[in-house]
């Protein structure tokens, strides 16, 4: 749960080993800002709250929309090509798709796919790390997709896209920015709906 403190001696039962990987597993997610540690307290659960997510929203704008930047400066004609190909495969699934992890992974790995086309590994490392410390909320998210229109499912990407295959770095800068910022005006809603999940029993 957000905030719960890990005791380390139960986690090295349960693996069946000695403290000393438990704790260097732990401090190598706390590095990477999955926990926090706190000075003799011990290690604890990252917290969930509206503002730490809007931070992740907020750096995930900066890094996507600088890769996206390089992409159209740096992206050869073939691996556009190929990129807008991969869009039209996987639309017919993404536009009727009623699995929210499904369509959650179908999103992650087309942004995954444009950043690539940076060259830029680091912006990519940073990118796929805010993935997964954001993920759970953003599968909150796209969870309400399901009950808009099929098209503004794919619209936003295509948008991008189009601008991107024009090396029209600014007007894709901006439709991205604004594809992010939408979800990222949704974060209070979502961790009021995470955190209903967390504690509320199912019936």
């Amino acid at each position: 749960m957000p905030d719960a403190r890990i005791n380390e001696g139960e986690l090295a039962a349960r693996l069946k080993t000695s403290r000393t990987p438990v704790r260097e597993a732990l401090n190598r997610l706390v590095a990477e800002g999955f926990l926090t540690f706190q000075s003799g307290r011990g290690f604890f659960c990252r917290s969930l709250s509206p503002s730490l997510i809007l931070d992740l929203y907020q750096a995930r704008v900066a890094i996507e929309c600088e890769a996206l930047r390089l992409s159209c400066e740096k992206a050869s004609d073939a691996e556009l090509a190929n990129l807008k190909s991969y869009l039209s495969s996987i639309e017919p699934l993404y536009l009727t798709c009623s699995d929210p992890a499904l369509l959650l992974a179908m999103d992650e790995d087309f942004h995954n796919k444009l950043a690539a086309l940076s060259g830029n590994n680091e912006l990519l490392a940073m990118l796929n790390n805010l993935n997964d410390r954001i993920r759970y909320v953003r599968l909150i998210n796209l969870k309400s997709l399901q009950d808009r229109p099929e098209h503004a499912r794919m619209s936003a990407h295509r948008v991008i896209l189009n601008a991107v295959l024009d090396r029209d770095a600014n007007t894709a800068v901006s439709a991205m920015r604004s594809h992010i910022e939408q979800r990222q005006s949704e974060a209070t809603e979502a961790v009021r709906i995470a955190y209903s999940q967390l504690y509320v029993p199912a019936d």
